[in-house]
């Protein structure tokens, strides 16, 4: 939202011919926007983290998959269908966990051939339409992403205390989205209320997005932050400073399994062994109802370069050192004080409230 923030996460750029994105592999040394007209660098941007964030990516996806689109130009409304399910194919490979990027490609495609079906004739002019209608689309997945991170904020702050000490992991904040976040949306609004909440952010190992990104963008609004090493969490748990914990997801199963940044799951363990509620923020099209429990999500696998020597001149480890580096964990519903949506507050059994949300669409 402009009243909070100075930079942008995702857009189309002026001329619509670009995907621009904001590189938040360069935060929080530089800002820098990365202008992407072709497969490669869009692909690349969301497999090496340069936008990430189940939203973000979701709508980076919806207007990548636009500009590569209006770039493809035949006189055949099938041929460019065809080109536009290759572009899909080859976009949803570059992260398998975050259902968002899924979400919006498919979205996108449907929208194409649904123009496809609906417009008639066969010519140039009639594909022209189609990559009118889908980047409506894409400008309507952005707009409405903004809308979903306010609603979210909304619900969870009605859950929340002012002066609350809250820990959250990862970030789930406006670089995750398109709007002012999922997880830090109710910090946001709070903020503005004058809630006075009192921030931990966990640094969130390897690749310190609680670092790098949550703790610059909340304190670039004038947010009480503090950052905390991971395994300080049981401490500042034990200690009383904490109330509340709160983190987004990248992919929520049926059940209410969900499945977010690596360490989200021991943050979650704690947080029951120590009497404090545990709130998943994310948009109801982060529920793959497809999907029953958590074991049936695909976790990402990451280099292990990531853990011993991204961050440092030196490698921390031996250089032929094995290493395991899953980019995501999953807690389990049992664990989940509420899954917070667009549509609501949502409490165990997670299969029938997340259900009934989706029925009340």
């Amino acid at each position: 939202m402009k009243r909070l923030f100075d930079f942008y996460t995702v857009d189309l750029s002026p001329d619509e011919n670009a995907l621009v994105i904001l590189d938040q592999t360069r935060l929080p040394g530089e800002t820098v926007y990365l202008t992407l007209q072709d497969e490669e660098s869009i692909w690349d941007a969301i497999w090496s983290l340069k936008v990430r964030g189940a939203p973000a990516i979701g709508v980076a996806a919806g207007y990548g998959i636009y500009v590569l689109a209006q770039k493809y130009e035949t006189g055949s409304k099938e041929a460019f269908l065809k080109e536009v399910r290759r572009i899909r194919d080859y976009l949803a490979s570059s992260r398998p966990t975050a259902v968002n990027l899924f979400w919006a490609l498919d979205r996108m495609l449907n929208t194409a051939e649904s123009a496809a079906r609906e417009l008639p004739g066969d010519g140039p002019e009639t594909v022209e339409k189609i990559k009118g209608r889908m980047k409506e689309e894409a400008r309507r997945i952005h707009r409405e992403d903004e809308a979903t991170c306010e609603a979210i904020g909304r619900h969870c702050l009605s859950l929340l205390e002012p002066g609350m000490g809250i820990l959250t992991h990862c970030n789930a904040g406006a670089l995750a989205t398109a709007g002012i976040g999922t997880a830090l949306a109710p910090l946001y609004l709070g903020n503005e209320e004058g809630y006075g909440f009192h921030v931990y952010a966990d640094e969130t190992r390897p690749l310190l997005q609680g670092a790098r990104l949550t703790a610059w963008e909340l304190h670039r609004a004038g947010i009480d932050v503090t950052l905390i090493c991971d395994n300080m969490a049981a401490s500042v748990m034990k200690s009383g400073k904490i109330r509340a914990v709160i983190t987004g997801a990248d992919r929520i199963a049926a059940n209410g399994d969900s499945a977010n940044k690596i360490g989200t799951s021991g943050v979650a363990v704690l947080a029951k062994e120590f009497g404090i509620p545990m709130y998943i923020n994310a948009p109801l099209s982060t529920v793959d109802f497809a999907c029953a429990t958590g074991a049936d999500i695909k976790i990402e696998e990451r280099p292990g370069e990531e853990i011993f020597r991204k961050w440092y001149e030196r490698p921390m480890a031996p250089e032929d050192i094995k290493t395991y580096n899953p980019a995501f964990d999953v807690t389990d519903a049992k664990y989940i004080t509420a899954i917070i949506t667009e549509k609501g507050v949502a409490r165990p059994p997670f299969t029938e409230s997340l259900q009934k949300m989706r029925e009340n669409k």
